[in-house]
């Protein structure tokens, strides 16, 4: 008989939002109202391995990227494609920046263990097509485990020495309470991949800075989680004031927001 507790609840993000379950409808719609307005500046679906979703877009200002910024969707690793998310592109391309937003194989067909390999090839990938300039690496829920797990010292990437700032949005940060939800019939994480890929029980690279983003108003599960990285990591944490585990991105849509500044400003 299992004694430990069910934390699904702990988890569920949009049964406590109101309206959630029409916000991707209105990301896609975004997402694909900013492809049409960069026209060929967009390039989609770029293959980094066989995969059917081993693919990245790739956005670029309208003049010499300044650098690379990297967002990686989230979905609990089990949902959602890189054109779900364009929209959170348009505050890095108005600083000039260039973004790329890599898919991945989602769960049940891939570990979390793969995933992170598939984003560390992606990143490879994306680098070599915009050459120059800083690269950051940010995402969002699952996405911002996966940007933590970048900032990892123990992924070897050829990317690295161009790396100068990782920000985990709303991450998971130790997957082990993830075992004890209804989603891991999918995710299928045992014990020791659990530990191996929470970025809270590895180490970060050395010198690179690294700041966990969380909206102030979402579950006490991924305050936890954001707080826990922070203090693991010996890194700044910022919980943001009025948003939920949703509209936390929000400000990434503008280029003069906190959260845009934060990622980007003085590189």
């Amino acid at each position: 008989m299992n004694s430990l507790p069910d934390l699904s609840r702990d988890y569920a993000n949009a049964d406590f939002i109101p309206g959630a379950i029409a916000l991707p409808a209105r990301w896609r719609g975004e997402a694909a109202a900013l492809r049409d307005a960069l026209d060929g500046r967009a390039q989609c679906g770029i293959a980094y391995g066989p995969g059917a979703r081993q693919t990245l877009d790739l956005f670029m200002p309208e003049s010499a990227a300044r650098g690379l910024m990297v967002f990686i969707h989230g979905g609990y690793w089990l949902d959602f494609a890189p054109g779900d998310w364009s929209g959170f592109a348009a505050g890095a391309l108005a600083r000039g920046w260039a973004v790329a937003m890599p898919g991945y194989t989602l769960a049940p067909e891939a570990r979390i263990a793969a995933m992170t390999q598939e984003v560390a090839t992606a990143i490879s990938k994306a680098s070599a097509l915009v050459p120059d300039g800083p690269l950051v690496v940010t995402g969002h829920s699952a996405g911002g485990h996966l940007s933590a797990r970048m900032a990892c010292n123990d992924l070897s990437a050829p990317w690295a020495a161009r790396l100068r700032r990782v920000m985990p949005i709303s991450p998971l940060a130790d997957l082990r309470p993830l075992m004890q939800t209804g989603m891991n019939e999918r995710l299928q994480l045992d014990l020791p991949e659990a530990e191996a890929e929470s970025p809270a029980l590895r180490q970060p690279r050395a010198e690179l800075p690294v700041t966990v983003w969380v909206g102030a108003q979402e579950r006490p599960a991924f305050l936890w989680q954001a707080r826990l990285l922070s203090e693991a990591w010996d890194c700044p944490w910022h919980a943001a004031p009025g948003h939920h585990h949703f509209s936390v991105i929000n400000p990434l849509c503008q280029a003069d927001s906190d959260l845009t500044e934060a990622l980007l400003g003085g590189l």
